[in-house]
């Protein structure tokens, strides 16, 4: 992969590696945006631990799913950030 790249990246099945993924893309100087879809984050020592390394990443998560004390990304503003992106990945 050439040059810095603006990620997309969709925590739908499993969110504690969309978390682990999205803090790796970091360490190769990429753009990422996470947002998670499908349902509340599990509150786990696990997701804990990555969502630590979201912080230290300065990655900020969304999510489609309302009331998860993160910004919501509506329907719309999910499409502009597909749209805008170099890549999307979906976990």
């Amino acid at each position: 992969m050439q040059g810095h790249k603006s990620i997309l990246l969709l925590g739908r099945e499993d969110h504690t590696e969309a978390m682990r993924v999205a803090a790796g893309l970091t360490i190769f100087g990429h753009r990422v945006r996470l947002v998670f879809m499908t349902g509340p984050v599990a509150e786990t020592p696990d997701n804990a631990r990555q969502a630590e390394l979201l912080e230290l990443s300065d990655i900020q998560p969304e999510s489609t799913v309302e009331g998860q004390g993160l910004p919501h990304l509506s329907a719309a503003g999910l499409s502009m950030a597909m749209i805008e992106a170099d890549a999307v990945i979906s976990l």
